[in-house]
């Protein structure tokens, strides 16, 4: 192509009116398309680097860019790769060790090793990262006159993580290599001895990994300088070792759930645990609830020091939630829980660092930025503020388009066709309130996650106003609004703030209507919009514009989405117009819900302050929903007082067993034969359905609501609603029909005849229950007696037995019980022996539950 460019412009040569701008255009268009075509393929690192640059919040392709920079052997891309990687998740110290070990490979490149130790340190409460800065401080450090440095070493270190249960092994290396030091002197000895003494002293009473073992050390290297002063030290001591004991097993507990399980690697290149955006699952609301419970706890001293430890106790649990950040980082609550006690200890400043190092990670944190925003607003630092509001304003917006064309994506991809407009009206351009197609059924409603997240940004738009009111006055909330009309995002709920806020604090009503009417432009379309505006005109007394409102918007909605605002309008007239008023109100509603019973709207009209005399009287509903109560009270009182003794079992139905029947065996025509079974007990009747007068009748109104606020849909509107059909009642195991045992058929029949009684027996049921030591361990009784038995009359015969069938604790066998009663003949306190002293059955099933 440039050769041919390059004959045309020969030929042209002499043609001096050939313009020179066009010739360059051409000679640059060549030259651009043969750059384009001289562009190298991307290779596999270079383009997961741009991608994790557009999406970093990526764990898997973190990793995968560290392995490649790794196999590659190439420093500079391992140094970029782990630049990035730490930028993304900071303080993350399995990555800060695997960079720092490439440097420390080569003597040479021990000073860049020495200059990321530095960087990384000082803001690390990870233990293995000081763990391996020691091992590097113990490698170069190997002479005698150097003894001292990897002395301060190990201070600095403890300093910093001693109070960590971790830090066990560097307390114990720590030891070892002071008995390591050498002395020529009986002074220099005793030195050696006091120095061990100190770090002893000092690890006995943290709770670390291996403490026990650290105080048995101590007790025998006491033991060996002098037994006396022993005693005396480790009596000292014991308090407060017992109480790190105690704390440690308590923080195992709580930390064991807190990591996933340790992947065994080695010490230069261990696994990289970054942490990934929440889901806010079950698992990750469970994970979050146990950081909250242990980092209160850390909260509550368990280690009990004294006010003069109390640097101590704060290093603690500054290290602590140091710790929780970097593990949740995503998580904002954890952010704010550690911005909140560390403002709590004093420490202003670094709380403040907490806020702005959580927003870094979550930068559309509405948690973080505005407790950031009050904080900067308490100190004066208004400009500060400002900005923190622009920029979470610019991230949400950013957010918002990015939802829009992906939920435009999905409904093309759903449909086959080009991407629908899901657009939001852009507020410059207005909407008259005559337009009815905007408000047709035919109309796609937006998505509902859209207009979450809508008005999810509207939210900040008025903290946003507040501030400015609050902080710079009218005039910067104002200014603060004309910013929000001017937004594509911006929902109504912003419009209502900014009205509300100028009716109250400017006390100027003029002001807050036209705000109104001029969101009525955009938000014409939304019932709530134009509820809360009726209901401002109501509360400043603006009945004419009120009406006029009312009228205007009240033909622009289809009649399903119009209750609500016919029922805000009637309650208005109910209460403040006249009878005429209301009543054609009333036509008007019927002509537009022909379906409403009349009583309904008439009954309206009387009630006050949810109040309703015409329903709880004239219509039973009072006496309707005492009656289920009360229903339940009879069959409670009818459970009798010995079932509740104690030795019986609560049943959750209120309802009794059925008795079985007490009839002589003559009335019943069996003869001797018990078998026949009785009737068995019925749950508990599902309620009737509702008859058409009660459906006529609608619910209770609400509790009182806030001003403004939408009014509750009727009942009757929720009666006439379409509903979703009832699931279909759950079928209950049909039970066995209970049988009389044989041996109770042949009991009865061994009975004497009637005129052989001459005692009266009286058979009551509290004095029927045994007082059996059994039953007290027993898990439950398996049958009550079955009704209450009569007295008998002189003469009469004895036909109910009673019997408890109780379960063992095992759970394997059943035994019976038979009840006593105060007069029995000799015969047949006989056969009642003979009968109770057989063998009994072990099977379950032998028996009915009856």
């Amino acid at each position: 192509m440039l050769a041919q460019v390059m004959a045309e412009l020969d030929e042209s040569a002499g043609d001096q009116t050939q313009p020179t701008e066009e010739i360059l255009n051409a000679l640059n268009a060549v030259k651009n398309e043969s750059q384009q075509e001289e562009l190298p393929t991307p290779t596999e690192y270079e383009a997961l680097t741009a991608e994790l640059k557009q999406r970093p919040h990526n764990p898997g392709g973190w990793r995968r860019l560290v392995d490649m920079a790794e196999n590659s052997g190439d420093i500079d891309k391992v140094r970029a790769s782990f630049d990035a990687l730490l930028q993304q998740y900071p303080n993350t110290s399995s990555a800060q060790i695997r960079y720092i070990g490439h440097f420390l490979e080569d003597p040479g490149t021990f000073g860049e090793a020495e200059e990321l130790f530095k960087k990384f340190l000082i803001k690390s409460p990870q233990v293995d990262l000081w763990k391996f800065y020691l091992t590097y401080v113990r490698r170069v450090n190997t002479g005698p006159a150097t003894r001292d440095a990897v002395r301060k070493s190990y201070e600095f270190a403890l300093g910093h993580v001693g109070q960590d249960k971790d830090s066990g092994e560097i307390w114990r290396d720590y030891i070892q290599f002071l008995r390591s030091g050498e002395t020529t002197t009986t002074w220099e000895e005793q030195q050696k001895m006091d120095a061990l003494r100190k770090v002893y002293h000092r690890a006995v009473q943290i709770p670390l990994e291996g403490v026990e073992a650290l105080w048995q050390e101590l007790e025998s290297f006491e033991n060996s300088l002098n037994r006396i002063t022993a005693k005396k030290f480790m009596s000292d001591l014991s308090p407060a070792h017992m109480q790190a004991r105690t704390t440690f097993r308590q923080l195992t507990n709580h930390v064991v759930a807190l990591y996933p399980p340790h992947v065994p690697a080695p010490l230069n290149r261990p696994e990289l645990l970054l942490p990934a955006l929440p889901t806010f699952n079950a698992s990750e609301r469970t994970l979050v609830g146990k950081w909250k419970a242990y980092l209160k706890w850390e909260e509550t001293n368990p280690l009990e020091l004294e006010e003069k430890d109390k640097a101590v106790l704060v290093g603690r649990i500054q290290s602590v939630y140091r710790k929780a950040v970097i593990r949740m980082r995503y998580y904002t609550e954890i952010w704010f829980m550690a911005y909140t006690w560390t403002n709590s200890v004093g420490k202003h400043e670094e709380a403040l660092n907490i806020l702005k190092a959580g927003m870094d990670a979550n930068p559309s944190s509405f948690l973080l930025t505005f407790a950031y925003a009050e904080a900067l607003e308490s100190k004066k630092e208004f400009a500060e503020v400002h900005s923190q509001f622009e920029k979470l304003i610019n991230v949400l917006r950013v957010k918002l388009e990015d939802l829009e064309a992906r939920l435009a994506a999905e409904e093309a991809q759903n449909t086959n066709n080009p991407p629908p407009a899901i657009l939001v009206e852009p507020a410059s351009q207005p909407t008259t309130g005559s337009s009815n197609s905007q408000f047709s059924d035919d109309k796609p409603r937006k998505p509902s996650e859209l207009t979450e997240r809508r008005t999810e940004y509207g939210l900040v738009w008025i903290m946003y106003m507040r501030f400015g009111r609050r902080a710079e006055g009218v005039k910067s909330s104002r200014a603060i609004f004309a910013k929000a009309r001017k937004d594509r995002w911006t929902p109504w709920e912003v419009y209502e703030a900014a009205a509300l806020m100028e009716y109250h604090c400017s006390e100027d009503k003029s002001i807050g209507s036209r705000i109104f009417e001029k969101g009525l432009e955009f938000f014409a379309g939304e019932i709530e919009y134009v509820l809360r505006y009726l209901g401002f005109l109501i509360s400043i007394n603006d009945e004419t514009n009120a009406r006029a409102l009312f009228e205007r918007v009240i033909g622009t909605f289809p009649a399903e989405r119009a209750r609500s605002l016919w029922e805000r309008w009637a309650r208005y007239e109910y209460q403040y117009g006249d009878l005429d008023a209301a009543q054609k109100l009333e036509k008007r509603i019927a002509e537009v819900y022909p379906t409403d019973p009349p009583i309904k709207r008439f009954a309206q009209r009387h009630t006050y302050l949810g109040t309703d005399a015409i329903a709880a009287q004239d219509l039973g509903f009072a006496l309707a929903r005492k009656a289920p109560q009360a229903l339940g009270r009879e069959a409670s009182q009818s459970i009798p007082a010995a079932t509740t003794s104690g030795n019986a079992p609560s049943s959750s139905n209120p309802k009794r067993p059925a008795s079985p029947d007490y009839r002589k065996r003559e009335e019943r025509g069996g003869g001797g034969d018990y078998s026949q079974s009785h009737k068995r007990a019925r749950g508990m009747s599902p309620p009737a359905p509702r008859s058409e007068r009660e459906r006529d009748r609608w619910d209770p109104p609400p509790p009182p609501r806030r001003r403004f606020s939408p009014p509750p849909q009727p009942a009757w509107e929720r009666e006439n609603r379409e509903r979703a059909p009832l699931p279909p009642p759950r079928e209950e195991e049909k039970p066995r029909p209970p049988t009389v045992p044989n041996v109770i058929s042949w009991f009865v029949g061994e009975l004497p005849a009637p005129a052989s009684f001459d005692v009266v027996v009286e058979l009551s049921r509290r004095r029927l229950l045994l007082r059996l030591e059994l039953v007290v361990a027993l898990p439950r009784i398996m049958d009550l007696i079955k009704a209450p038995v009569e007295a008998v009359p002189v003469g009469g015969a004895i036909d109910t037995l009673s019997l408890f069938y109780v379960a063992q604790p095992d759970a394997s066998r059943y035994s019976r019980y038979f009840v006593y009663m105060d007069s029995w003949p000799q015969r047949s306190t006989q056969n009642l022996k003979k009968m109770f002293l057989r063998p009994m059955p072990t099977n379950k099933d032998s028996f009915q539950d009856t």
